[in-house]
């Protein structure tokens, strides 16, 4: 009966959150694959890609509208995420995430766009420079996880990448764990920041508790440090203009092991250190991220 009852409020809640938040923009057919796509203002092309977790309202709360007066900008959810597909049984691997999302940039007629990624997302981000160099004008990077790192996947992450965590575990997260316990993890993220008034309630953490995302993002993370090691000795390769912003204050994603490593291996990179800063620069120096994708754009020739 516990079983019966938690798999029904685990289906109530999930089409709550949906109601609650739905799409904010469009849904691509990309070979069979749906993408969710949010796309505002003119001008060069900027690609924006989401963290751990996340979805296109991360991106949307405050730096997408800031570069909107100067770019078009193309914010996706990435598979498996937010309103974007899952593809891959096993987890999208970081290369397949920004073919896919390659693919969609050009649908859209975005053929060689800026392309800026926030931890996770700065992975896949580092995978489209490398992997797809001819579709990519420039590339930025906000607190990305780059560089192989030494800590074990958490323990949530790990159980809820197995099937028996998502039979079990994840449908108790969703039925029982309430939105404000998620909205107060939040401030975690952010520090020693917090988030953001409003933030909460335009990011919807309902999605983010929806078993299918939850276990999505869990095997996306189980896979990602293989990948990373596999991806890092080709970043010489990268020829673009590359810009790296990231906080003094992230623990979550540590700027001397990954960012101030990273600005090393990337021929002509540039590093801005804000002080004081944790891990969602995206959302608490917008400003600087913009002025930095920015530079990126006029780098490329694209100012």
């Amino acid at each position: 009966m516990l079983a019966v009852v938690t798999l029904w409020l685990a289906a109530q809640r999930e089409s709550r959150a949906q109601a609650d938040f739905p799409p904010e923009g469009q849904i691509l057919d990309i070979d069979g694959i749906a993408v969710h796509a949010v796309v505002m203002g003119q001008g060069p092309d900027v690609v924006l890609i989401h963290g751990s977790s996340g979805n296109t309202r991360d991106m949307t709360f405050a730096l997408a509208p800031l570069l909107a007066k100067s770019f078009r900008v193309i914010v996706f959810d990435r598979p498996g995420l937010g309103y974007s597909q899952s593809f891959n049984a096993d987890g999208e691997t970081i290369v397949e995430q920004a073919d896919i999302l390659q693919r969609a940039a050009a649908q859209l007629g975005a053929d060689k766009p800026i392309v800026a990624g926030q931890s996770y997302g700065g992975s896949v981000a580092l995978a489209w420079a490398v992997t797809r160099p001819e579709d990519i004008s420039a590339l930025a990077l906000i607190a990305p996880a780059a560089v192989p790192w030494e800590t074990p996947l958490d323990s949530f992450n790990r159980v809820s990448s197995t099937a028996w965590g998502s039979a079990v575990l994840l449908p108790l997260i969703t039925a029982f764990v309430p939105d404000w316990y998620v909205e107060k993890a939040l401030d975690t993220v952010f520090a020693p920041q917090k988030a953001p008034e409003g933030y909460a309630r335009h990011f919807g953490p309902g999605l983010t508790l929806r078993r299918a995302s939850m276990h999505a993002n869990a095997k996306q993370r189980a896979n990602l440090l293989d990948e990373v090691t596999e991806l890092e000795p080709r970043y010489p390769e990268i020829s673009v203009p590359t810009e790296i912003v990231h906080g003094t204050a992230d623990t979550t994603v540590g700027l001397d092991w990954h960012s101030r490593r990273l600005r090393d291996r990337i021929p002509g990179a540039e590093l801005v250190e804000l002080q004081g800063i944790g891990h969602m620069p995206q959302v608490v120096a917008a400003p600087e991220v913009a002025a930095a994708i920015a530079r990126a754009a006029h780098r490329a020739g694209l100012r």
